[in-house]
Formats: C-alpha cells, structure tokens, sequence
C-alpha cells in the first residue's frame, strides 16, 4: 500500500512496476493501491491521468484527505509511505520526505517484495 502527497515521476515508476508484477504474479499474490493525501480540485484527475499514461490496470488509485486514515498513522511529513505487508503483518515500512523519493527509492521498494510473494 502506497499513502502518498506527490504525484511525481518516481512514483509512476514505482505504480508501473508494481501493475507488471500484479500481472504477471495475479491478484491472488500481490495486490496493490494507492491513496493520494490531497485536497486539491484536481486530485482525481491527477490519478486518471497517472493511470492513462503508464497503462494501470492492476493498482487501484483512490483520493483521500491529507491525514489519511488515523489507524495507519501516516507520518506527516512524509511525501510517500509505502508499505508492505503480508498476511497482515507489516514486513517492511518506507517513508521518504517531500523531494526525496527518486529512481533509487523506487528500486529500495521493489528489492523488498520478495518478502511478501
């Protein structure tokens, strides 16, 4: 699960990358979303248009307040969250602050997958 504040480059790698993997594992092993913390009018249309661009088709979008949900505890000056779970139990938790999720950050992320395949 992605909790992010950017729409940035980085994380429409990220996004891509994960819909690969959920299409060629299935559903049943991996699934993914993200939930961008946003007010802004054009919230959902920033997410269509990630979507449109990069071909999601296995990732689902959603918009949210910028809190976020309160159980999950979404650092607040975190601009990307990614956590990744299995069977309920978290196995490994990223935070990056605003500006510093890049193309490394996104391979960081994907090293850890095999922890919840």
């Amino acid at each position: 699960m992605i909790f992010t504040r950017e729409v940035s480059d980085p994380l429409a790698s990220l996004v891509k990358k994960l819909d690969a993997e959920i299409a060629k594992v299935g559903k049943r092993k991996l699934c993914s979303f993200v939930v961008y913390l946003s007010d802004e009018e054009d919230a959902e249309q920033r997410l269509k248009q990630l979507a449109e661009s990069n071909g999601i088709k296995n990732v689902s979008l959603t918009v949210m307040e910028p809190p976020g949900p309160r159980r999950y505890k979404v650092a607040k000056d975190a601009a990307v969250t990614v956590v990744l779970y299995k069977r309920q139990r978290v196995v490994a938790n990223h935070a990056f602050a605003p500006g510093q999720f890049t193309a490394e950050c996104v391979e960081k992320v994907l090293s850890d997958l095999p922890k919840i395949q």
